[in-house]
């Protein structure tokens, strides 16, 4: 049982009992059933074994006194056959005439009470030969009759099968074939009552209460039973009693061993030179009525003894428990803080083992208790100290704290910038590598525009060369006119590709001067290289309108040349030195757009230049970023560990303070016990 009490500061000072169950009880409460409980198994198995001893004797006391009816029976049997069997053979021998035959048969009527009737002898033609006194089968068909037909299968004299005779009794016939010289078949024989051999069967039962039924196997016929309605009828055909049907089923089956059948023991015994089965039965309540005193007196032997054993345990525990008490009673008053008592040591068992360790555990109290008085007054000063530097360290942590938040802040916003700049630098990076894309582009178109700047010149100087050439042939001017024409269809197509490449170097470099506007400082060397690209397609477009209107002129010459012949001579004159105007700007145009190709070879270098200047800075600036990221974390976690510390110092200040508050609490507590 548990008990619950006030608790001061964790020590339980008084305990409040709930019922209390002493060891006693408790053992008491488990040894008396278990003793109980052995002590009722103990007599459960002798009366079981008892039972089955009681049994056995009473199975073969049955055996022995069947044994015994059937001896006694089959002798009876003898008997009776040795005294026909007797008269037969006398009969035999003599082989009398028919008077002293008839003076023989009356003179065993009434000689015997088993056979009060005497024997009487039949033969073939239904004749019969009996005692004067009696006339039991006066009147009866002695051919057709049982006794008659089963003497007529023998020889020797044997009982055959029960029957009712003409006088309505039942009775059973020894028969045997009388042997004689004569030629006639005579069967002698003998009628032994039913009721002479119930007698005989009952007389002999040795058991009380047991009972003998005598039974023709043939056709289960009773001969001899002590319930006469039974009597020469088939056991269990007509009878509502369990036990008589399943007897009969036994010996239908041929089986004949003893068994336990409608809580009766029943045995089988055959009778030897018959077709008779003895059946003994007796009821088990009778066998086991003795067994039923036996188990009464071992119920009070029991009852008694399981008393005895309680007042001896009692004792017993008793004695062994009172040191126990002794000790609990101490162990209780030092539950109340009492070190003050002594206990006595008696003794060298378990009990007195505990004594001794009690007693030295009341020393080592006593001696701790004192150390603790003293350790709590210690602690209490300590306490005192440590409140007060956990109050310091306390407002320390929170400073550290409030400037580690503003340190965070300050991270956080430089985080930030780098991390604007690191996008403004690749957004740069990325629109340098554009810009340095497209110059590839102008670059090519500037190299296919010098190809075909050199081409128009070199087309020129054979105009020029053609017009000396009609200077000093005027015989071949029609071939010349017909050169110059496809010469100038074909200036005609190159001037168009230069207006068309001048157009696209002028878009090129307003682009590149929006781009250089954008690229602000950093794009000025290129706004200056874009312009005078720019001033430069400007001329490229005026020679090239120069060049179409000369090259119209020469078209118009051509046409009117046929009908002009004879002012060829001067206007070939005037066109040579035109053309050589024209190669001389054409020339011009050659090196303006050299130089424009190698502006833009510069310019796309410098292009470069920047793009790795501004793929740097992209780079530079992400790793800042990750740093700053970095510092931003680290800001953070010393945020937290500096709020922790905070924390911790407050949790410090309040342990300080409670160890300040236990030690006062404590030394209470020590002060309660007494030593």
């Amino acid at each position: 049982m548990r008990h619950k009490g006030k608790s001061i500061g964790g020590v339980v000072t008084s305990p409040v009992k709930e019922k209390l169950i002493s060891i006693k009880i408790k053992l008491l409460g488990i040894i008396i059933p278990v003793v109980s409980i052995l002590v009722l198994i103990l007599i459960i198995v002798s009366y079981i074994e008892s039972k089955k001893i009681i049994s056995s004797d009473a199975n073969e006391i049955l055996d022995l006194s069947a044994n015994n009816q059937v001896n006694q029976i089959e002798a009876w049997l003898n008997e009776n056959l040795a005294s026909f069997q007797a008269v037969k053979t006398a009969i035999e021998s003599a082989q009398p005439a028919e008077d002293t035959l008839q003076d023989l048969l009356n003179s065993f009527s009434d000689y015997n009470s088993n056979y009060s009737d005497g024997l009487y002898i039949a033969d073939a033609s239904g004749n019969l030969l009996a005692s004067s006194k009696s006339s039991t089968h006066s009147g009866e068909d002695i051919k057709n009759s049982v006794w008659f037909q089963e003497g007529l299968t023998r020889i020797n004299m044997a009982f055959g099968s029960a029957y009712q005779n003409a006088d309505g009794k039942n009775v059973i016939s020894a028969t045997g074939m009388l042997l004689e010289d004569s030629d006639k078949i005579q069967v002698i024989s003998a009628d032994v009552s039913l009721d002479r051999i119930s007698i005989i069967v009952n007389s002999l039962v040795e058991m009380e209460n047991a009972q003998a039924i005598l039974i023709d196997r043939t056709d289960n016929i009773v001969l001899a039973a002590r319930d006469d309605s039974i009597l020469s009828s088939s056991l269990g055909s007509n009878s509502s009693n369990e036990l008589y049907q399943n007897i009969a089923e036994k010996i239908t089956n041929s089986e004949l061993d003893s068994v336990r059948m409608n809580h009766y023991m029943v045995n089988f015994k055959k009778i030897e030179g018959t077709n008779w089965i003895l059946v003994s039965y007796v009821p088990i309540s009778s066998i086991l009525s003795e067994l039923l005193d036996l188990r009464s007196f071992m119920i009070i032997v029991g009852i008694f003894s399981v008393i005895l054993l309680i007042v001896l345990i009692e004792r017993v525990t008793h004695i062994v428990l009172k040191p126990i008490k002794m000790l609990t009673g101490t162990i209780v008053n030092m539950g109340k803080g009492d070190f003050s008592m002594n206990v006595t040591v008696k003794g060298n068992d378990e009990i007195s083992l505990m004594s001794q360790s009690l007693k030295n555990f009341i020393e080592v109290m006593r001696g701790m208790i004192q150390d603790i008085n003293l350790i709590s007054s210690q602690l209490y000063k300590q306490s005192e100290g440590s409140s007060e530097i956990a109050s310091h360290l306390f407002d320390s942590s929170s400073l550290q704290s409030s400037s580690m938040s503003n340190l965070n802040a300050t991270v956080d916003d430089l985080a930030r910038s780098v991390n604007e700049i690191a996008s403004n630098a690749t957004t740069l990076a990325q629109f340098v590598s554009e810009t340095s894309d497209e110059g590839d582009k102008v670059n090519e178109k500037m190299r296919e525009t010098v190809e075909v700047s050199e081409k128009g010149r070199n087309d020129m100087e054979e105009v020029r060369k053609t017009m000396v050439n009609i200077q000093n042939s005027i015989s071949n001017l029609e071939k010349a006119i017909n050169k110059v024409g496809n010469a100038s269809t074909e200036i005609t197509a190159i001037v168009n590709l230069i207006g068309n490449i001048a157009e696209e170097t002028s878009l090129l470099s307003l682009n590149a001067s929006i781009e250089a506007a954008r690229a602000g400082e950093a794009g000025k060397g290129f706004a200056v290289v874009a312009s005078e690209i720019g001033k430069l397609s400007n001329t490229s477009a005026q020679a090239v309108q120069n060049i179409e209107r000369l090259i119209a002129q020469i078209i118009d010459l051509v046409n009117n040349t046929v009908e002009q012949s004879k002012e060829s001579a001067e206007y070939i004159n005037s066109s040579t030195q035109k053309i050589s105007a024209a190669t001389d700007t054409f020339d011009s145009i050659f090196d303006a757009i050299n130089q424009t190709g190698q502006m833009i070879l510069d310019m796309l270098e410098k292009i470069g230049h920047v793009d790795d200047v501004a793929t740097n800075v992209a780079a530079i600036s992400e790793e800042q970023a990750a740093s700053s990221e970095e510092i931003l974390a680290t800001s953070e976690e010393m945020v937290n560990q500096a709020n922790a510390i905070a924390d911790n110092s407050k949790n410090v200040a309040q342990d300080s303070h409670q160890l300040e508050e236990t030690a006062k609490q404590l030394g209470k507590q020590v002060r309660l016990f007494k030593l």
